[in-house]
């Protein structure tokens, strides 16, 4: 995938893995959620594997299918990013 960083690819890579998590665990296949999401199943294939970079949008489809918050596809993903301290600055700060 051209013109992605070799972090930014990293990230796509674990959103992806955190989505698959999630569908895994429900018994699903890519087609199964690709019906829910109305996506085809190849696009959920690339998501999974760190092929695509998904918009808000459909993060938000993704996460409603699966019944669960879009901000726990995010806490699976990122959380050994998320700062131990938890003194994150509010936003514009």
């Amino acid at each position: 995938m051209s013109g992605y960083s070799a972090e930014e690819k990293q990230c796509l890579i674990e959103l992806g893995a955190a989505i698959r998590h999630f569908r895994e665990a429900l018994g699903w296949s890519q087609e199964q959620l690709a019906e829910r999401v109305e996506l085809h199943r190849t696009y959920i294939g690339g998501v999974e594997r760190g092929e695509r970079n998904l918009c808000l949008l459909n993060i938000l489809a993704i996460a409603d299918a699966l019944g669960i918050p879009p901000g726990s596809l995010i806490d699976r993903a990122f959380s050994a990013r998320i700062p131990a301290t938890g003194n994150v600055p509010p936003p514009g700060k």
